[in-house]
């Protein structure tokens, strides 16, 4: 009986209702993932005002926060090999949902702290995690697009996240926002019924029968006694990050490390002091906060769009203007006295931040081949983290400098000019894509030089 290469199945095949399935419920996962960490943004002037806390307090817990999700991105990416991604992503979820909850109890900045520091783990954790499940699972020809979208959750949940802010902060205090928070938590065993196993983690077990399982939601006419090839898979399993820095690709991840770095800049000093920049350019507090629903409204749509576009144009042809608009926005925003013109450049910087990132992390996918593509996800995604945790802090001290708005702005912008130029030095021709076209061609030539001898 012929042998089948399990990975060549789910990257053939097209979309059943097993990907649909999977894509909403990480999709709501990573919507609350966004919720839980931008709702702190959302209730700084509440906190601020109940503890008397200062901009460079506020700016440090942030930072805080996410020195823990920095941790959880290298400790659960590191893990996730040996105990599987379905249940390190069952754990971060509860983690982040359970402790998000608990802050909203926390009688003193210490105990909130410390609850965020932990909520902070699963951040980190759940981000990669989900991103190297979804691209085992995504068809080929759809696994940029299904990435993005799933990503976009993010967006959607820093959406609700202002919403919520908007309906409890004045008649309820800041508490129940957090609350909200708890609700993955009543879902979560049903997650764990619909999240399949890592298909690498299936075989490296050698579990035919539950790769046979899953396999025959994607492939239905999959026979029962199918035979899989497990040898390369298991070379796949032992793939280090050093692996990165062979063939040539070396550059190109320092380069994807360090425009991860400049976009989680801009992210995180948007996520924790939008509000309070536009507040300080003279707006109300309802309408910073309709401001983070521009930015997340900015990310889908550029997601979306823009992620169409990169299918004629490339990656680094969208991305790399994109950069730029982002950092022209970001100045000009700082000398807008139009609230219509604000709420403009705001969704464009949200495109260009954010969403930035959606399409990046779908451009890590692709550019590396799955033998190094998890590693590659959760080292991208740690560095990046490095930038979250420096960016809070840094806009609260500057802050303390009571400078004019459109210098904050300027200051952010900076990432995404050292974001462009970074993304620009990244090799095309080392792409895993590129190198399949060049196979592939070399293929096609072979066969008419046969058929014209």
């Amino acid at each position: 009986m012929n042998t089948v290469n399990p990975i060549e199945i789910v990257n053939q095949s097209k979309l059943k209702g097993f990907h649909y399935i999977l894509i909403i419920c990480l999709f709501f996962i990573m919507m609350f993932d966004g919720y839980d960490v931008v709702i702190y943004g959302a209730t700084i002037p509440m906190l601020k005002a109940e503890w008397g806390l200062s901009n460079i307090v506020v700016g440090s817990i942030s930072s805080y926060t996410t020195m823990g999700t920095a941790i959880g991105a290298v400790l659960f990416g590191l893990y996730s090999d040996r105990f599987g991604r379905k249940r390190i992503i069952i754990l971060t979820t509860l983690i982040f949902s359970l402790f998000t909850l608990l802050s909203g109890f926390a009688p003193t900045p210490l105990l909130f702290v410390i609850c965020r520091v932990i909520a902070g783990l699963g951040f980190g954790g759940v981000m990669p995690n989900i991103a190297a499940l979804i691209s085992e699972y995504a068809p080929t020809k759809h696994r940029a697009a299904i990435i993005s979208l799933i990503f976009c959750g993010y967006s959607v949940g820093a959406m609700l996240a202002s919403f919520s802010g908007q309906v409890l902060l004045e008649k309820f205090g800041w508490q129940p926002v957090y609350w909200i928070a708890g609700l993955p938590l009543l879902i979560l065993p049903f997650i764990v019924r619909i999240i399949p196993e890592s298909i690498n983690s299936l075989i490296q077990q050698k579990d035919t029968k539950g790769l046979v399982i899953i396999l025959q939601k994607i492939e239905p006419m999959l026979p029962k006694d199918v035979q899989f090839a497990y040898v390369e898979q298991e070379k796949i399993q032992k793939s280090p990050v050093r692996d990165l820095f062979k063939n040539k690709l070396g550059l190109s991840t320092m380069m994807f490390w360090l425009s991860c770095f400049c976009t989680f800049i801009l992210m995180y000093s948007l996520n924790t002091w939008l509000p309070t920049l536009m507040m300080n350019a003279g707006y109300d507090l309802k309408s910073s906060l309709m401001f983070i629903v521009a930015l997340q409204f900015g990310s889908i749509a550029g997601t979306m769009i823009l992620g169409n576009l990169i299918k004629f144009l490339g990656f680094k042809r969208v991305l790399i203007p994109l950069y730029l608009v982002g950092a022209v926005s970001l100045t000009l925003i700082g000398f807008s006295k139009n609230i219509y013109l604000a709420y403009g450049l705001i969704i464009i910087i949200g495109a260009a931040s954010l969403g930035l990132q959606n399409m990046s992390n779908a451009y890590v996918a692709e550019y590396y081949s799955v033998d190094v593509r998890a590693a590659a996800l959760g080292s991208t995604m740690a560095f990046g983290r490095i930038g979250s945790i420096v960016a809070p802090t840094y806009m609260g001290i500057l802050l303390t400098f009571n400078l004019q708005p459109q210098y904050n702005f300027f200051a952010i912008g900076i990432a995404a000019i050292f974001g462009a130029l970074a993304m620009s030095f990244i090799r095309e021709d080392h792409a895993d894509y590129s190198l399949e076209k060049q196979v592939t061609s070399k293929k096609v030539t072979i066969l008419k030089s046969s058929t014209n001898s």
